[in-house]
């Protein structure tokens, strides 16, 4: 502790050393600050005098101070108005101009104008309620838009469905015209260059192509001007503006979904004929001139829109409506039955398959469906030609073409290929062989080719299938409708026998004629007949039929002749002696026969031949069978001679050959049943027929023991009756009990007869 003393008093020691050596500074320091006092004093007042001016001018200072604050705030506020103002006015402006163009219809541009505000302009304002007013508006202009322009297209839909007709109708002229130009040329070009063909007087009439050629070109001249597009006849601008619309709206497949919807509709509704379509052309015409419109339409909506309409919907929507098309024409042409409306119906089909085979549409099946056409027509164009056939054969008199000068004679030849020196030999007047139904039939069968040969033109065929079709209607028309009307003439009750001789030798001369119809097809289409696939006629093998028919025809009319005189006799059965001569109606019937084998004279031989021999058979069966009739009971000898009596006139027309050919008796052999059978009676020659019955060298070879036993029973029952035996029985019983033995003999062999069958 005494330590820590003695540092205290140490420390304090040097304190007051300290503050003995700094007392004076701090003296004089106190002296300063007094004097300072009275400074500061004087200071402090000038200060707050000052300070009171200051505060006094300051007040004026604060004033404007304040007024210039608010100035500012005020103008930036202003400026800050100015800027938003800047962004809103575009918007507005835009809005605007949205609003003008829904005014005046202008809806693709107001869709971009919706598109620029809310992608530019309304993200600037987005901030202000009447942006968010803008903005909730614009679902609904959009909708409107799609409801006007969807309303837009309904109307153009239900234009171009009005239109489709003309629309068609001007495309397949321009087709026509194009195409009728087009052959013309081709024409003039072989006119110029080709030669006139002539075939025995059947010349290819070209003056037809000159003709056409003419009228075609001043056509194509006059509609030179009138070439109309499809924009010319549709306004096409409601499509595109709703194709825009819904594009631009994001909704573009809806609206290719409804419109190909709608079409489809009216595709159908087009493909849907009318139920009397087939009785005129115009009906068919207005039903392609409906469809070729719809696929016009189609078309040019394919080329002129992306999307919208696409090749495969296009040739889907063409498959169904071909499909369709065939099936509506295979039905309607079933009806038709006149040949001129079928050939207008295949010239309309021709450019309606043109016409969309130039805007890209496969038309191949038509194509194929006219061959099926082609035979409705040659079976019209058959009908037609049967009644033209007919006609002819009514007005024939079946009687030689009379020719009395060269001109009448030129002017058939002209008509008909016929070549005959001896004929041309002869001085006027003169007649031809045929009838006059020969080279009218003759003129009909080319004009039938002329009329087959239209439905061939453009078919884009070859003249080979052209030729092959012409050959091939021509066999049927040959074949089937002429040699049926050649078959129902002959077949006909009021057709004699002159008119059957005549027919026989109009098919003979049409029958050559055949040669130069084959000619004819091949100067039209240039295809030579040695070519391998060619077709031939079968006018030989038809004429031969109708011929073949004619001559039997001839047999059984002049059989029918022989049974109308035959039924005219009137035997006295009973008579004891004969009349000495020969029956009447058996003379009238001879020479009845011998005028017809006259006629006969223009037949061929065999068939002249033939109905002699067939005559004089029918005649000797007819006679045969007059003796034998189970109605007559009794014959006396008498009429057995006068009987005779007319067989040997029968055998001496026979012998007098009424047609030449027959060798030696020949014809006289068609009597010998009856000859035979009346020897044995008239002879009574019956030991040697019963002695030498069954040989080949026997006397009555011919005699059937059946026969001669009726005959011998009916004069048997007649000599019961009239007692014509009874002297017999008296003078010379022997002759009695022979005719019992020889019925009895004869029975026997009649039942030898029927045991061995």
């Amino acid at each position: 502790m005494e330590k820590l003393d003695a540092c205290i008093r140490n420390h304090d020691k040097e304190i007051e050393k300290m503050c003995n050596f700094h007392h004076q500074g701090f003296v004089d320091a106190i002296t300063e600050l007094l004097k300072v006092r009275t400074d500061a004093e004087k200071l402090k007042v000038q200060v707050t005098d000052t300070n009171r001016r200051f505060q006094d001018a300051g007040k004026e200072v604060i004033v404007h101070t304040e007024d210039i604050i608010r100035c500012r705030i005020q103008q930036r506020n202003i400026t800050t108005v100015v800027e938003k103002l800047q962004l809103c006015l575009p918007v507005l402006e835009m809005y605007s101009k949205l609003k003008e163009q829904m005014s005046a219809k202008r809806y693709y541009s107001a869709l971009k104008t919706m598109e620029q505000l809310e992608n530019v302009y309304f993200p600037w304002v987005s901030q202000y309620r009447f942006c968010q007013l803008m903005i909730e508006n614009l679902p609904k202009l959009r909708e409107d838009i799609k409801e006007i322009s969807m309303s837009d297209l309904k109307d153009f839909l239900e234009s171009i469905r009005k239109h489709s007709d003309k629309i068609g109708e001007t495309a397949m002229k321009q087709a026509q015209h194009q195409k009728t130009f087009s052959v013309s040329l081709q024409k003039q070009n072989k006119m110029k260059f080709g030669k006139n063909i002539y075939i025995n007087h059947d010349r290819i009439p070209e003056e037809r192509n000159e003709t056409v050629l003419k009228h075609s070109l001043e056509e194509e001249d006059e509609n030179e001007e009138e070439v109309l597009t499809v924009q010319d006849l549709v306004d096409f601008s409601p499509v595109y503006r709703c194709l825009h619309i819904y594009s631009v709206l994001g909704d573009e497949e809806t609206f290719e979904n409804y419109y190909r919807k709608q079409r489809k509709k009216q595709a159908r509704l087009v493909l849907q004929p009318q139920s009397n379509m087939h009785e005129t052309v115009d009906g068919y015409r207005r039903y392609f001139t409906q469809i070729v419109g719809f696929f016009v339409v189609e078309d040019h909506i394919l080329h002129v829109t992306q999307g919208l309409v696409t090749r495969a919907y296009t040739d889907e929507l063409w498959n169904m409506a071909l499909s369709k098309i065939i099936a509506v024409l295979r039905a309607h042409s079933s009806y038709c039955t006149d040949p001129d409306l079928v050939l207008e119906l295949k010239n309309l089909i021709v450019i309606f398959a043109d016409t969309l085979q130039g805007y890209g549409f496969p038309v191949n099946r038509l194509f194929d469906l006219l061959f099926e056409i082609r035979d409705q027509y040659n079976e019209t164009l058959l009908k037609k030609w049967a009644g033209v056939f007919r006609d002819i054969f009514e007005e024939d008199n079946y009687s030689p073409i009379p020719i009395v000068n060269e001109e009448e004679y030129k002017i058939v030849i002209s008509k008909f290929p016929f070549q005959d020196p001896d004929l041309e030999k002869q001085s006027f007047p003169k007649k031809f062989p045929m009838s006059q139904s020969v080279p009218h039939i003759y003129i009909q069968v080319k004009e039938f080719i002329y009329a087959s040969l239209k439905f061939s033109e453009s078919l884009h065929r070859s003249s080979t299938e052209i030729d092959d079709m012409l050959r091939k209607s021509t066999n049927l028309l040959l074949t089937r409708t002429l040699s049926s009307c050649l078959l129902n003439l002959i077949r006909k009750p009021h057709i004699g026998l002159t008119e059957l001789v005549q027919i026989i030798i109009n098919t003979t001369h049409l029958e050559q004629a055949c040669k130069y119809l084959e000619d004819f097809i091949t100067n039209i289409t240039n295809i030579s007949q040695e070519t391998v696939h060619t077709t031939r006629l079968y006018g030989l093998s038809t004429f031969k039929d109708a011929r073949h028919a004619a001559e039997g025809e001839i047999y059984t009319k002049l059989n029918q002749k022989i049974d109308e005189f035959v039924q005219l006799a009137d035997y006295d059965w009973t008579m004891s002696e004969p009349d000495g001569r020969a029956s009447g109606y058996l003379m009238d019937l001879i020479n009845f026969l011998r005028s017809i084998f006259q006629v006969f004279t223009h037949l061929p031989g065999k068939v002249a031949q033939t109905a002699c021999m067939s005559a004089c058979q029918h005649l000797s069966t007819s006679l045969m069978q007059m003796l034998l009739d189970s109605e007559l009971k009794q014959i006396s000898m008498g009429a057995v001679q006068q009987f005779n009596l007319d067989v040997i006139q029968c055998e001496l027309f026979a012998s007098s050959e009424p047609v030449p050919g027959f060798q030696g008796d020949t014809l006289q052999l068609a009597f010998i049943d009856l000859r035979q059978l009346l020897d044995l009676f008239m002879v009574w020659d019956w030991s040697t027929y019963l002695a030498d019955y069954g040989q080949p060298a026997s006397k009555y070879l011919r005699v059937n023991p059946n026969t001669a036993l009726t005959l011998l029973e009916k004069m048997k029952d007649t000599s019961k009756k009239n007692n014509i035996f009874a002297q017999f029985r008296k003078n010379d019983r022997d002759k009695q009990k022979l005719i019992e033995t020889v019925v009895k003999q004869l029975r026997s062999l009649v039942n030898g007869m029927s045991q061995h069958t």
